[in-house]
């Protein structure tokens, strides 16, 4: 795992050029501590840099910059091809292969473009990665991404000039960086606790998007937004049509065979490392997976991760103990009060180069820092929920929906109008008696916040609309951003073709946007900030495309999903040891607002500050802060978004020392 910098323009390169390179490289040093490197050619006006942590290949052979055999292309690369071997032993078969110098997948990947051309070499890599490889021949830059978006890949025209980087901060250290805020962007960032893509947080900087590849020519007259080409190799969402207009056709049983198969595939390719190797482990169904497959594939035993909380509610330590016991792991589990969890809260601008909105990220780093002490790689159970339908949220958007659709829309806007009436306090106490009809693990008390929150469900035209506002953070009338427009994000309006049932409309949106944009975001971050390399074996595109070829019933049932994964952990770990009620990754942060976090809270919250600055509706901030600070109403999620943005601006002035730009 490494990250990846560099330019385009026209040439030649002024003599600073070289040190411009470093400078973005070393702006994302953590990301590759071990090695660097810069490659530049004056005339053709280009100059790659690259940061790297050593996970195959440890010697020189692996250094980048890496020149192909054919000394055609140069390449930065960031991230691991699993089916590398295979497809050296591939073009050995076909007599293209070089002489080796090494054992690095970079290697490989450069003799695979002399060989076979860059867009057929992505399609028959298993893997993820995002890459800037220069063709010398034709004076061509092409970047590409893997096809889920598992590693991160910024680029953008500044000044006439392409700047690219795996994160923002590697962009903002060249000198032609603009700063200039995109309040359409933040906009989305507030409602959605994440920016979108193919936005970024500043103006004329995008993520380039999962599977895409993007070339640009710089010919004679040098590099501009008109010679630029972007086309995706691999579409998830082309996969997922595919894939449903093909269903698997067998039973249950059936499909955990199919995925039996298929995990040990990803993971025989994903547990290739020559440093040392864990994983996560949480105790929940797709963790204990993955942890259980490892150890049966393993001589040793595999070293897992868990961080666990005081407050029980929050604690899955206690599960996750179990189940490494159970398979005989070899365990690391730390606990953590909720002052020393919230001491990292200050640290989170320095981890994320544009803001995140998720609190999960929280203990995410908590466990990436514990793993980083004892291992570089580490293998995680995410995006179990979104392929095989596991979050609790889909399940209640579907209820609800059915429960208000046959009442017309104007008879449940009187009904919202009604309940609005009464204050949420009131809502909260009477809720109170009702909780002794709920099973004990559901006594939560249900806030009048809760309530308010679903008034907005009552103006739903489809089960989907419906969904979409139980993920927004911001009131529909509400204009928290000032001198921005109205959400309107290609994600909102739709995302091509879908699926006829609602579950699987929430999936695939979740795993178009929330996967690659917040999941995955918050994971690559947490575990770059310390040097730790993350896998994800579910993201293999082979078990993303078999998910999608399964038929609802064999993902859910009632309110039950995630059943292939179920049934196939069933046949490593006791049911009795993973069966529970779906926790989550989360914190406490409500409490910890008007607790440990209040006085950073208040600066960052300041009025004058918030007004001064003018991005936000100061006054409407300001009283919801006091509304929650009184516990008259909770607005954690909208806070935290607004807190994240300001921590994060504030490390963005004091990095460039000039605030004056910013607008």
């Amino acid at each position: 795992m490494c990250g990846i910098a560099g330019f385009l323009e026209p040439g030649p390169l002024l003599p600073a050029a070289d040190d411009i390179g470093v400078r973005m490289a070393s702006a994302i040093a953590r990301r590759g501590p071990d090695d660097h490197g810069v490659w530049s050619d004056s005339n053709a006006g280009i100059v790659l840099a690259h940061r790297r942590l050593a996970v195959l290949d440890l010697s020189e052979a692996g250094h980048q910059p890496m020149i192909s055999p054919s000394g055609r292309f140069v390449i930065v690369y960031n991230g691991e091809i699993y089916n590398h071997l295979e497809l050296r032993n591939s073009i050995q078969r076909a007599g293209h292969a070089p002489a080796w110098h090494g054992h690095s997948d970079t290697e490989t990947l450069l003799a695979l473009v002399d060989a076979w051309g860059l867009e057929e070499t992505l399609r028959r890599c298993v893997g993820m990665f995002a890459l800037a490889l220069w063709d010398r021949a034709e004076r061509r830059l092409s970047l590409a991404r893997d096809r889920i978006g598992e590693k991160p890949l910024y680029y953008g025209w500044q000044r006439g000039k392409l700047l690219f980087g795996s994160e923002l901060a590697a962009l903002r250290a060249h000198p032609s960086f603009e700063h200039r805020i995109d309040r359409a962007a933040l906009t989305e960032y507030i409602d959605c606790g994440y920016v979108p893509g193919p936005a970024s947080i500043y103006e004329g900087i995008c993520k380039l998007p999962a599977g895409g590849l993007l070339e640009v020519d710089s010919g004679r007259t040098g590099p501009s937004p008109d010679s630029a080409r972007f086309h995706r190799y691999w579409s998830l969402l082309e996969a997922a049509q595919q894939a449903s207009a093909d269903p698997f056709r067998g039973s249950l049983d059936d499909a955990a065979d199919r995925l039996d198969d298929l995990l040990k595939a990803s993971l025989s390719g994903q547990m290739l490392s020559d440093v040392p190797l864990g994983a996560f482990l949480s105790g929940g169904v797709d963790s204990s997976l993955i942890v259980a497959m490892m150890q049966q594939l393993s001589r040793d035993p595999v070293r897992t991760f868990t961080v666990g909380f005081q407050e029980t509610q929050f604690d899955e330590s206690r599960f996750a103990r179990r189940i490494a016991q159970y398979l005989d792991t070899e365990h690391t589990e730390l606990l953590v009060t909720a002052r020393d969890a919230a001491a990292v809260v200050p640290e989170l601008p320095d981890l994320y180069s544009e803001p995140l909105a998720d609190n999960s990220q929280i203990p995410t780093y908590l466990v990436a820092r514990l793993a980083r002490q004892h291992v570089t790689v580490a293998l995680s159970g995410d995006a179990g929920d979104e392929l095989f339908c596991g979050y609790s949220r889909y399940f209640l958007s579907q209820t609800l929906w059915k429960a208000i659709e046959s009442l017309p829309r104007s008879a449940r806007r009187a009904l919202a109008r009604t309940v609005s009436l009464i204050p949420p306090s009131a809502w909260t106490a009477l809720s109170r008696p009702l909780l002794r009809l709920l099973p004990a693990h559901m006594r939560r008390p249900l806030l009048g916040d809760d309530l308010y929150k679903g008034l907005r469900f009552l103006a739903a035209r489809s089960a989907m609309d419906l969904y979409r506002a139980m993920l927004s953070f911001v009131e529909p009338d509400e204009q928290i951003v000032l001198r921005a427009p109205r959400l309107a994000s290609a994600g909102r309006e739709g995302l091509g073709w879908q699926p006829a049932d609602f579950l699987s409309q929430a999936m695939l949106f979740d795993s178009l946007t929330y996967l690659p944009e917040n999941i995955l975001v918050k994971v690559d971050r947490a575990a770059m900030a310390v040097s730790l390399e993350t896998r994800v074996p579910l993201l293999d595109h082979r078990i993303v495309e078999f998910a999608w070829s399964l038929p609802p019933s064999l993902r859910a049932s009632g309110a039950r999903g995630k059943l292939p994964l179920r049934r196939l952990l069933s046949r490593y770990v006791p049911e009795s040891l993973t069966e529970r009620p779906k926790m989550g990754f989360s914190v406490p942060i409500d409490q910890w607002l008007r607790g440990p976090l209040r006085t950073w809270a208040d600066d960052l919250l300041g009025s004058s500050r918030l007004s001064n600055e003018g991005f936000f509706d100061a006054g409407l901030i300001r009283r919801k802060w006091h509304e929650h600070l009184s516990g008259k109403r909770n607005w954690q999620f909208i806070l935290w978004s607004v807190l994240m943005f300001q921590a994060w601006l504030e490390k963005e002035r004091r990095d460039r020392g000039n605030a004056s730009t910013i607008c």
